[in-house]
């Protein structure tokens, strides 16, 4: 609980009034200081700060979905997976075993019950006919 101040004259009471407000109007004009320091209008942030604060709802139905030996590809670029699916179901298998599992050609194999070198070929033709169909799709330049 503060302390009422006692006015002895008219002159006391408007003064101390005029001091509240002067007083009052400095610790805005210092706030407004701090924030000023501390924010930043969104017009200025660049691109890759606002993907920051932003985000977007990615649905099941949005993607085409491949599966192999339990792991699945979600693929959402419809002309990707439109290459991807025009693969054959084993050259699909050896692609998402080794880019979405991380798996080597010799495990691939064991799981696939190929040589490692079978895989790698496959891998590597797999990759070459997906770069191949995805370049036929690109327009000039892009």
């Amino acid at each position: 609980m503060g302390v009422t101040p006692r006015f002895n004259s008219p002159g006391q009471f408007d003064r101390y009034c005029k001091l509240a407000l002067e007083h009052e109007a400095i610790d805005y004009l210092r706030k407004m200081d701090s924030l000023h320091d501390r924010q930043m209008s969104l017009s200025i942030l660049p691109q890759r700060e606002m993907d920051k604060l932003s985000t977007v709802d990615s649905y099941p139905s949005e993607s085409h979905v491949f599966t192999s030996h339990g792991c699945d590809l979600p693929i959402e670029n419809e002309l990707v997976a439109d290459a991807f699916a025009g693969l054959t179901e084993q050259e699909q298998s050896i692609l998402i075993l080794h880019c979405v599992l991380g798996m080597s050609d010799s495990k691939i194999g064991t799981v696939m019950e190929l040589s490692r070198y079978a895989v790698q070929r496959r891998r590597r033709k797999a990759l070459e006919e997906l770069r191949s169909k995805l370049a036929a799709l690109m327009p000039k330049g892009g």
